[in-house]
């Protein structure tokens, strides 16, 4: 069920603006507004799920489909040296925005390890970014 005050339901019902690189019937791929590497995507649930422990089966399944396709844009797109996916749940793990969602970041090497910045993203390199990735995914 959707929240009516959860940014991700708002985005995916259409009622907030993002920068979206891959959407299917389960999921939604986006760049993230506050990204900590070049490239920082998320890949949420369409459905309201507050975290692992609620998403349904179908839904962290697509999840992880779409990560893959995702990461792969990713990879072709900005050749990063490597690629972090992960996923937090609840507040003590580090959890911010309290709706399913999994993160694929860039890597460069010896770049400083970070999961979270409040410093917001160029929206134009948002984007472009998320054109990029969206044509190389519907490939």
């Amino acid at each position: 069920m959707a929240s009516d005050n959860c940014i991700f339901c708002k985005i995916v019902r259409g009622e907030a603006p993002v920068a979206k690189v891959y959407e299917d019937e389960h999921t939604l791929a986006l760049m993230d507004i506050f990204p900590v590497t070049d490239g920082h995507t998320l890949v949420i649930t369409r459905e309201h799920a507050e975290n692992l422990f609620e998403a349904s089966s179908e839904a962290l399944q697509a999840v992880a489909a779409t990560a893959k396709r995702v990461a792969h844009a990713l990879k072709d797109t900005l050749h990063p040296d490597g690629l972090m996916v992960f996923q937090l749940n609840g507040a003590a793990a580090g959890q911010t925005v309290f709706h399913y969602h999994m993160h694929l970041m860039p890597r460069a090497e010896g770049e400083p390890l970070a999961l979270h910045t409040r410093v917001p993203g160029d929206p134009q390199r948002l984007a472009t970014l998320a054109k990029a990735l969206a044509e190389h995914v519907s490939r």
